[in-house]
């Protein structure tokens, strides 16, 4: 069978493409070997969020009579949590099954591999083999849980994210190898369902270690206050699954002291490795640097006809980027001549509570990169609809160009910061200024009015502090 465009693997990246490409009047299949949705859908970014949903209610009730409400003998009941995850995921993987159907795009369920002359050989569940050819290929096969030579997954004492949003059994204690944002956020979950979370940092800021360092230090101090033990500049150094505790044998490397931990599970939480094994990209030829699939501004390979989107390309391994990856790929592919993506303007979010939400320059970036800077803060502590909801940590913190009043970073912490980031993203994409933020009128009483308020402390013309 003949397609115009052929996308192989179903993710946050691949159906996206696969729906533009349509739209613009393309024959479109889509190939996928597990569940529509890849990773994102299924076992990452929905379902996680429906397990910190399930901790943040629970966190809730056990405040309660700080809002002035009475409760008792509420439970986190593990196993119902996990369960009411997996529907959030499985009903959103039925949506997209819907999507494919609307847009009249063919699935192919399988295993999918590049072949020459435009070729994709796909394998089912039976190992039955059929070939298809498209005009046009697109990769966006994803990515998995990365490991450390000293920290193999096994899949029950040491797991990676897909077993932490699955176990029949809340453990007691966890060791999280990793404080990005899958093992803060994974630390997060267990902390606030009573498991005891030891976090370990290889990176010397610790927590979110990409981060501003502000805004590192902030959800430190809250961690360590929720209980939680962060071990920053720290190294793992073996892991002993010989007995049914694990012990954890980890290294101080400023100091050289070594440490052993005893706990129930270790999560890996190291990062992501991109899907690029055995789908043929060796027999075409197709160049590969540091195991990532190299590519143009439109996402084509140095192969005619075959393109790479998402976690398998140089880049941010977020949903959101192999999204917009996919729709310029597609409209290129269309004939259109998309603006190419601005990296730079890509927003990161964390959602433990309180939440991370940030872009562009941090605060030493910004003067590594030689400009003078206006950096202004404003602390939820000083806004009404954060003392009211009861969410008053956290802070929001603006990066200007001194010279222009170039927007070049900001950098937020606290309740639903992954909701207020958008507001940057697209000022700074319509290079508005920090006087133009200013007097730009923000409702009252919202959690938005830091940014302004952040903005007016960097010029020093902020009201409310």
């Amino acid at each position: 069978m003949k397609y115009d465009l052929i996308v192989i693997g179903s993710g946050p990246g691949g159906y996206v493409a696969a729906i533009r490409a349509s739209q613009l009047n393309l024959k479109v299949a889509i190939i996928e070997k597990e569940s529509l949705g890849g990773v994102c859908l299924n076992w990452g970014c929905i379902p996680t969020k429906a397990l910190l949903k399930s901790a943040q209610v629970f966190e809730y009730i056990k405040h309660a009579a700080d809002y002035g409400i009475s409760t008792s003998g509420s439970k986190a009941d593990f196993n119902k949590i996990i369960k009411r995850s997996r529907t959030v995921a499985g009903d959103m993987s039925k949506g997209v099954a819907f999507l494919m159907k609307k847009n009249k795009i063919d699935v192919i369920n399988g295993f999918g591999k590049v072949m020459r002359g435009r070729k994709v050989e796909v394998t089912d569940a039976e190992q039955n083999v059929k070939t298809y050819e498209a005009d046009h290929i697109i990769i966006a096969t994803g990515g998995r849980a990365k490991e450390l030579p000293a920290v193999k997954i096994d899949g029950k004492q040491v797991i990676g994210y897909r077993e932490a949003m699955s176990l029949e059994q809340q453990p007691k204690k966890i060791v999280v190898v990793g404080a990005g944002a899958i093992g803060v956020e994974f630390a997060y979950f267990y902390n606030s369902i009573g498991t005891e979370v030891v976090i370990v940092e290889y990176l010397e800021q610790g927590i979110l270690p990409r981060e501003d360092a502000d805004i590192s230090k902030e959800l430190k101090k809250i961690f360590l206050k929720a209980g939680m033990e962060v071990m920053a500049n720290t190294s793992v150094e073996s892991v002993d699954r010989s007995s049914s505790k694990v012990i954890v044998k980890v290294k101080d490397r400023k100091k050289g002291e070594e440490k052993s931990i005893e706990c129930d599970v270790v999560l890996s939480a190291v990062g992501v490795q991109a899907n690029v094994e055995n789908i043929g990209l060796e027999a075409l030829g197709i160049e590969i640097d540091k195991g990532l699939i190299k590519v143009d501004e439109y996402y084509r390979t140095n192969v005619p006809g075959v393109y790479a989107i998402g976690d398998v390309t140089p880049g941010a391994a977020l949903a959101h980027v192999a999204s917009a990856e996919g729709i310029i790929c597609a409209e290129k592919i269309a004939g259109k001549d998309p603006e190419p993506l601005n990296y730079d303007n890509v927003p990161s979010c964390t959602y433990c509570q309180p939440e991370v939400a940030s872009v562009g320059y941090t605060e030493a970036a910004a003067k590594a990169a030689g400009f003078d800077i206006k950096v202004g803060k404003f602390p939820f502590t000083a806004s009404g609809k954060a003392k009211a909801s009861g969410h008053s940590e956290g802070f929001v913190k603006v990066i200007y160009d001194a010279k222009y009043g170039e927007w070049l970073g900001c950098h937020m912490i606290g309740s639903n910061v992954t909701e207020m980031i958008a507001e940057v993203i697209a000022a700074r994409r319509l290079e508005t200024t920090g006087h133009e933020i200013i007097k730009t009128i923000h409702p009252h009483p919202t959690m938005s009015e830091a940014i302004m308020e952040a903005t007016a402390a960097a010029y020093d013309e902020v009201i409310h502090l």
